[in-house]
């Protein structure tokens, strides 16, 4: 069984807008445009070890050849709601990816997470899965939805967050230990409402401004 795997995303600006992120006076239209941009500099993180192939091109001294992705093998699942809010910046780095969703809502009372849409693209053997959610907070949403996912067959899956948990990343990893996380920040502890805390509260809320 291999070793859990955790990617810190520590650069700079990405830790400079997480913090502006955090401020619980963050207007609805600053914290979708910060979280888009942070985002896209995760997206490079994250693609770091994509596979290229050599493809044959013209630059205007000489013929050579030259290292492309295959955007159209990368799949971002999506996972609904507040993990729409991460897919825009991650499309704009890599605008060939498909897109897949996978509808969850978390049980007031049990925290388990209820599956209500699921949908992926054709052919996932051979594509690469990213998974997108912001919050790893209980991990149940996070475990189900890699579970789901898991049935398509798709050449690899990675998880990326903007926060975890640690009781979030310990539940994940003692379900899915093969699949690497990256997050931006491990936050103390998980809250009796199994919020992230300090995190930033509910992402989805302060995304779409329903709270």
């Amino acid at each position: 069984m291999p070793d859990p795997v955790v990617h810190l995303v520590s650069h700079p600006l990405v830790q400079h807008k997480l913090t502006l992120l955090r401020q619980k006076d963050r207007s609805t239209s600053s914290f979708r445009r910060l979280l888009h941009e942070i985002s896209m500099l995760m997206a490079y993180e994250v693609t770091r070890e994509m596979p290229t192939q050599l493809i044959d091109i013209e630059t205007p001294l000489e013929a050579m050849r030259s290292p492309v992705i295959d955007g159209k093998k990368t799949v971002f699942v999506v996972i609904m709601r507040a993990g729409s809010g991460f897919l825009d910046g991650m499309l704009e780095v890599v605008p060939g990816a498909r897109v897949g969703h996978v509808g969850l809502y978390r049980d007031p009372r049990t925290l388990g997470a209820v599956e209500y849409y699921f949908k992926m693209p054709q052919a996932m053997q051979e594509r690469d899965a990213i998974v997108l959610d912001p919050m790893l907070a209980t991990g149940n949403s996070a475990v189900a939805a890699v579970e789901r996912l898991k049935e398509t067959g798709p050449r690899s899956i990675r998880f990326v967050c903007l926060l975890a948990a640690p009781e979030g990343l310990a539940r994940f990893h003692a379900r899915h230990p093969e699949v690497p996380v990256y997050t931006a920040a491990i936050d103390r502890q998980l809250n009796d409402h199994g919020y992230i805390v300090p995190g930033l509260g509910d992402a989805g809320d302060r995304l779409f401004g329903t709270k």
